[in-house]
């Protein structure tokens, strides 16, 4: 569409700077001027609402919208594994993330399809497969199955969720064929986790010399590696290893998150999953085992976000939401704000994760030049942060400057 200026709404530009009344003027996709705009175009009364930056969510299983263990037993077509994903990128977007970086379940074929339009859905980023060792987390197989045979499991150019990884020359071929298939940064299982089958969240997996492998792999073009990691043994290995982020942090101490901070490696928290799955395992399609690695998770990720606040780690979001309930992704923000200030967690759904991502300088703030992702929400979320948990409160979504949702 042609120019438009957005005009009466409150303006939280993603800093953490208080709000202010300013029009926004959009054109060719970028913000062109904050203040009053002699420009022709379209003007949107907001009145009444507030506005924000797109959202960013640095932790997405856009392939893991269907049933985990139906999708990957063969009990789901390939048909409908599509629909689930495609319908869920739709979702995302009508929350009001208008980026997302997928940390695993998807491949190449998704992330084009959304980039030229074909279906509705956020900015992708993708790591592709996830690296995994042999046994590790990230392999569903049966017990019975022989792991040569998980990556029958793939669906070429739509679902991919991991590869396995017996040593480091394993590792760096199955690297190098992510990149190949379009991964745009690495993400490794350095440790158990929640969600897991052969595995226990006090695991670690991969050496120094293996994560480090990866890390050059992804130096070499230029790109980064995130490490899937609960406790802290893990995430040691992964910071001398020279990863540039870290998910979860369950477990994280003080020397650790000291660490990072010195090497600034960033964290990545996800509460959203943690609710998900005390609430409704069976929903994701997981079995009830799952749900006894759940209880103190969230308690002792909580106690996580405070040491690695106090340390001076850069700390972004994500929800890690999994199954076919993918729609309220937004209460990620919801939870985050409880623990800390709302500001304080858009800031980091918005500015900081940009950085986490390497897009800075395009997204996560609202500001002239940047790309005009924007939110109006009916309320102050500022003031009321349960109205990021619910889609119908984004009333109002410009991706690089196209309206992608209005329902006013």
């Amino acid at each position: 569409m042609g120019p438009f200026q957005i005009t009466g709404a409150a303006v939280v530009d993603g800093s953490g700077r208080d709000p202010v009344d300013v029009d926004v003027t959009v054109e060719d996709g970028r913000i062109a001027q904050l203040g009053a705009s002699g420009a022709r175009g379209a003007r949107i009364d907001a009145g009444g609402l507030t506005m924000t930056p797109g959202l960013i969510d640095a932790h997405v299983h856009l392939g893991l919208s269907s049933p985990i263990q139906p999708q990957f037993s063969f009990r789901i077509s390939a048909a409908e594994i599509a629909a689930d994903i495609f319908a869920t990128a739709g979702a995302t977007l009508d929350a009001g993330f208008t980026t997302v970086r997928d940390t695993g379940g998807i491949d190449g074929g998704v992330v084009t399809t959304i980039a030229k339009g074909k279906v509705r859905g956020p900015r992708v980023l993708s790591c592709g497969p996830v690296q995994c060792q042999t046994g590790g987390h990230g392999y569903y197989g049966a017990d019975w199955e022989p792991t040569e045979l998980w990556s029958s499991h793939h669906v070429p150019g739509l679902v991919a969720l991991s590869t396995m990884s017996g040593n480091a020359g394993e590792l760096r071929g199955n690297v190098r064929e992510a990149f190949r298939r379009g991964a745009s940064f690495l993400k490794l299982c350095a440790t158990g986790g929640v969600v897991g089958a052969h595995d226990r969240l006090a695991d670690t997996q991969f050496t120094v010399e293996e994560i480090a492998v990866a890390v050059q792999e992804a130096a070499a073009r230029g790109t980064y590696v995130t490490v899937h990691a609960h406790n802290n043994e893990g995430v040691r290995n992964a910071v001398e290893a020279g990863v540039r982020c870290v998910e979860h942090g369950t477990d994280l101490d003080e020397s650790t998150a000291t660490l990072m901070a010195a090497r600034e490696v960033a964290l990545v928290p996800t509460f959203a999953v943690v609710e998900q799955l005390l609430h409704d395992t069976a929903g994701a399609g997981l079995g009830e085992s799952t749900r006894d690695r759940v209880p103190g998770v969230r308690e002792r990720m909580t106690e996580a976000l405070a040491v690695a606040k106090e340390a001076g780690v850069r700390i972004g979001l994500g929800s890690d939401l999994i199954g076919p309930a993918q729609d309220r992704r937004g209460e990620e923000l919801t939870l985050r704000a409880e623990l800390e200030t709302p500001m304080e967690a858009l800031v980091a759904a918005t500015k900081t994760n940009a950085e986490i991502l390497g897009l800075s300088d395009q997204v996560g703030v609202i500001a002239p030049g940047m790309q005009a992702d924007l939110v109006l929400w009916n309320g102050n979320p500022l003031e009321d942060p349960k109205l990021f948990s619910d889609p119908a409160n984004a009333v109002f979504v410009v991706q690089a400057g196209r309206v992608v949702k209005d329902l006013r």
